[in-house]
């Protein structure tokens, strides 16, 4: 099986290719794949470049080093937007870097895999649920974390969550904001496989391989299908998750959660 090898390299994210098949690459492994500002831009930017390549039939997003992603870089709050009141303007962040990111992906005409090598967390988890077909390593693990900083599910996981394990389910993990392991995750229909992790790449090689010496029409017309059925209201959905997360990030919860988590310390959330 042939290497896939490097088209374009930016700061954050690297694209390789491999035939008809795309690495969307998300690299910042000493931070675990956080998303920082930058991380938006250069990850709306590949997945633009491959939905628009038509040589490209298949797309695999994974992360480099010991992650998927880790979720939004809290270190990099004070670089990010503020609004008027100088609080975080994460309304702006989501609708205009980070939903059209995960809503190129829901409508690429052509099939996508998130191959989950590690921890995917909060905005890492929307992420991959964002993909067609996810399929992790043995060790990796996926994780509902907005609720343990004072937020709520953002990144059309309020979406993709439920839409693959029901509400019950759903409900516990934005609630209790619990590490779902990835055989657990297997059981729930969260993801669609788990492989050993010595057998990782070569499975998921295989797989991408597959997807892309198959009939790519049909696999858009199937998408296209699947989209119209579960994921009609998306856009409204997105711009729900934007609004409430606004409010929580104006919340007195989320000072406490953030802080905390920098202190390393449990919070010690008053409800406001």
């Amino acid at each position: 099986m042939t290497e896939f090898e490097l088209a374009q390299d930016s700061e954050t994210v690297r694209v390789l290719r491999r035939g008809g098949a795309a690495k969307v690459e998300l690299n910042r492994p000493g931070t675990m794949n956080a998303w920082n500002r930058q991380f938006g831009v250069d990850l709306l930017e590949a997945v633009e470049l491959v939905a628009a390549d038509d040589d490209v039939r298949v797309v695999l997003i994974t992360g480099a080093g010991r992650g998927f992603s880790s979720g939004a870089d809290l270190k990099d709050m004070g670089t990010n937007d503020l609004t008027p009141e100088g609080k975080p303007d994460v309304h702006k962040t989501l609708t205009e870097r980070y939903h059209p990111i995960i809503t190129g992906i829901r409508h690429m005409p052509k099939p996508v895999v998130s191959a989950v090598n590690g921890p995917a967390v909060g905005i890492g988890l929307s992420l991959a649920l964002a993909a067609d077909l996810v399929v992790a390593k043995e060790s990796a693990y996926f994780l509902l974390a907005f609720v343990n900083i004072g937020l709520v599910p953002d990144g059309g996981s309020s979406l993709f969550v439920p839409a693959r394990v029901g509400m019950a389910r759903a409900t516990e993990m934005a609630m209790l904001g619990e590490r779902v392991p990835a055989p657990q995750a297997l059981a729930w229909g969260l993801c669609n496989k788990v492989f050993p992790d010595d057998d990782f790449d070569r499975e998921v090689g295989a797989l991408v391989d597959r997807l892309a010496a198959g009939p790519t029409r049909s696999y858009a017309g199937t998408k296209r299908q699947l989209n119209h059925w579960m994921y009609t209201r998306m856009d409204e959905q997105l711009e729900l998750e934007a609004d409430i997360q606004q409010e929580m990030a104006e919340s007195g919860d989320f000072i406490e959660g953030v802080t905390a988590f920098a202190q390393k310390r449990q919070a010690s959330f008053g409800g406001t």
